[in-house]
């Protein structure tokens, strides 16, 4: 069996000195599936994506998968790529076993909770109130270096990671507090702030629209309290609130806390997202 990829289409160039491009996957020359790559944005070239991978049903289960997908790799690490991503759908077992044959591990995972239709009561002693137009420029430049130093931890070089985080938050929070449908909220304990979140409307997966935990974090003065939950109570308050039945998020793996915690109420994984060095 001779598997190769043949180009379909030109290199596409994205946003932020992304590009993409698309094969075929043939069999001695005669197509039998396609595959997907290109560079994540903002990431000078640094990170591939294997965007998708498919192999025709009559020929599957030969191999082909698997060679494609290192076949991908190696196109990625021509273009300068020093690890490559992908996601897989929790339905996707094929997938599952692919990647994880071909060495990818699980980075992070995208979650929905399908909210009860009455809005749960915050703990006893604790409430929640809209940040403050001074507290909201103080926050944005926190969380805009937390976000910048996230993406250094996944490769990013420093600099391009403070520009991908400063776009990302004039994207999504264009007009600051008076953007529509964003929703930051301070938790309140006897007086003093315990912790904030942020809300709003995101087109999580193609089609798939919810209320979104952009952020959330609890002071770390009152962590180990309890004060993460209700957080996240608050949070589906406010999406049922704007008429939202499901609440999206996203976690990194390695933070255990967090991710037993979104299990604990109830949220389901929507996309698991892997990634392997080069």
């Amino acid at each position: 069996m001779t598997t190769t990829l043949r180009p379909s289409g030109p290199l596409q160039p994205g946003a932020d000195g992304a590009q993409s491009r698309a094969y075929d996957v043939c069999d001695y020359g005669r197509p039998v599936g396609t595959v997907e790559i290109g560079t994540e944005p903002g990431s000078d070239g640094g990170t591939g994506v294997l965007r998708s991978l498919r192999i025709e049903e009559p020929v599957r289960r030969r191999g082909r998968g698997t060679i494609a997908a290192l076949a991908a790799e190696e196109v990625l690490r021509s273009w300068g790529c020093t690890q490559v991503q992908a996601e897989v759908a929790p339905d996707n077992i094929a997938g599952q076993r692919l990647t994880a044959a071909l060495g990818y591990t699980e980075r992070s995972r995208n979650m929905v909770k399908q909210l009860a239709s009455e809005p749960p009561a915050l703990p006893d002693g604790l409430t929640a109130r809209p940040m403050t137009p001074e507290e909201f420029t103080a926050w944005e430049d926190g969380a805009i270096a937390g976000y910048a130093e996230s993406l250094v931890t996944r490769g990013t070089p420093r600099e391009t990671a403070l520009r991908v985080a400063r776009a990302s938050h004039a994207r999504h929070l264009p007009q600051g507090l008076a953007t529509e449908g964003a929703q930051l909220h301070h938790l309140v304990h006897e007086d003093e702030k315990a912790g904030f979140l942020w809300v709003a409307r995101f087109e999580m997966h193609p089609g798939q629209v919810v209320a979104y935990v952009f952020d959330v974090e609890v002071d770390e003065r009152f962590r180990g309290r309890g004060f993460g939950r209700a957080l996240m109570i608050q949070a589906e308050r406010l999406a049922l609130a704007s008429g939202d039945t499901r609440l999206g998020l996203h976690v990194v793996t390695a933070n255990t806390p967090a991710l037993r915690l979104y299990e604990s109420l109830g949220y389901e994984p929507t996309r698991y997202n892997l990634t392997k060095p080069l």
